[in-house]
């Protein structure tokens, strides 16, 4: 956790679950990103934290969004965001909604179908249109492919539909998977939308703007590639397959520029091995995947987990969270200690879930409140 949120935590007694998120956290993040890659326009992925200081700071800062409904595009246009520094990036979105961000002034929309590609056409016409690729998601701990995307093909085709419709076939996306440590799932991806482009020029239709999407890994429990890695693959395979004539370029990084500027502080509800000699001792916190903590299904991102100022034996332990649902377990497989002397009152320390948790967070399942947020 950062510095400030270790203060602001140790300080004040505060319930719990509860998020604390560095604002200043997410502005050195944007910052670093806009540094190594210039070239490239931030359109903050606002499901990651939709907080309203979070928001506001970016704005500030000159970012634009990628929202994923109606009221994402609201709320990024009450915290003082442009309307044309908006895009309606979700594949998926009702008629109504169009209609509304359209007469919003929003003028940049995502589809991957004929079906939404008509729906775009009626109620916003004469927009910018991209088309959402299909790529791999492989080394994404967090896969995206399976419900979003086309083939190169159909995107193709869809793109002409487009121009013949009124509208204005403005580019392509893509997105490699979230948490995606590998940058060479951005280099095979770029070279697909590079393709399409490729064809569409012999069709008569000059794109202009590659969407590159988010996936941006942070730490977690293991060293990742830096951003820099990235930021070199993707410039250096933007060049080999565009050459001069570089597209615009845009990315909607959401985990990298949040997520490690939040800690959730969570409290030690009990801590037992059922009554099985030898047998697994469970740690249960007030926080579970039906309370923010959804991205542990299948254990595929695996927060860091610490108690301060303790030192001592550590012990392996699972974690689940307090709700009766037995699906509520974030941790059986991957090896987490604490101490042995942990108990029920204790504290820990969740880092890193600045990102997808607030979101994720469930309304009153079992009756439990959502977590309190703190933005700093």
């Amino acid at each position: 956790m950062t510095p400030k949120v270790s203060q602001f935590i140790r300080e004040n007694d505060l319930p719990t679950p509860c998020l604390v998120v560095d604002v200043d956290a997410v502005e050195e993040r944007y910052s670093r990103l806009n540094t190594v890659l210039p070239a490239a326009r931030i359109y903050y992925a606002v499901k990651a934290n939709p907080a309203v200081p979070v928001i506001e700071r970016l704005v500030q800062l000159g970012s634009c969004f990628d929202a994923a409904s109606w009221e994402e595009i609201d709320l990024c246009l009450k915290a003082g965001a442009a309307p044309e520094h908006i895009s309606f990036g979700n594949t998926v979105k009702k008629a109504s909604a169009i209609a509304k961000a359209w007469e919003a002034g929003v003028r940049l929309f995502a589809f991957d179908s004929i079906e939404e590609l008509e729906k775009l056409a009626e109620h916003a016409p004469g927009s910018r249109v991209y088309c959402r690729l299909l790529v791999d998601n492989y080394g994404a701990e967090w896969p995206l492919s399976r419900k979003f995307g086309t083939t190169v093909e159909s995107a193709r085709e869809l793109m002409l539909k487009a121009k013949e419709m009124g509208m204005e076939p403005f580019g392509v996306s893509f997105h490699v998977g979230s948490q995606q440590t590998s940058a060479a799932a951005y280099e095979a991806a770029i070279t697909r939308a590079a393709d399409l482009f490729h064809d569409l020029t012999k069709d008569g239709l000059e794109l202009r703007m590659v969407n590159m999407g988010g996936g941006f890994p942070i730490r977690y429990r293991e060293d990742i590639p830096g951003i820099d890695h990235f930021a070199d693959v993707i410039f250096r395979t933007m060049t080999r397959c565009f050459g001069n004539a570089l597209p615009e370029m845009l990315v909607e990084p959401g985990r990298y520029i949040v997520g490690e500027a939040g800690t959730v502080s969570s409290e030690v509800v009990l801590v037992s091995r059922r009554g099985r000699e030898g047998g697994p001792r469970w740690v249960y916190l007030d926080i579970g995947r039906f309370g923010g903590l959804a991205e542990t299904e299948g254990e595929s991102i695996r927060y860091q987990i610490g108690v301060d100022g303790r030192d001592g034996h550590m012990e392996q332990v699972y974690f689940a969270g307090p709700t009766c649902d037995g699906a509520d377990i974030m941790y059986e497989k991957s090896h987490y200690e604490m101490p042995n002397d942990l108990k029920a009152g204790d504290r820990v320390q969740i880092d890193g879930t600045g990102a997808y948790v607030s979101t994720y967070c469930s309304t009153r399942f079992n009756g439990f409140a959502p977590l309190e947020e703190y933005y700093i």
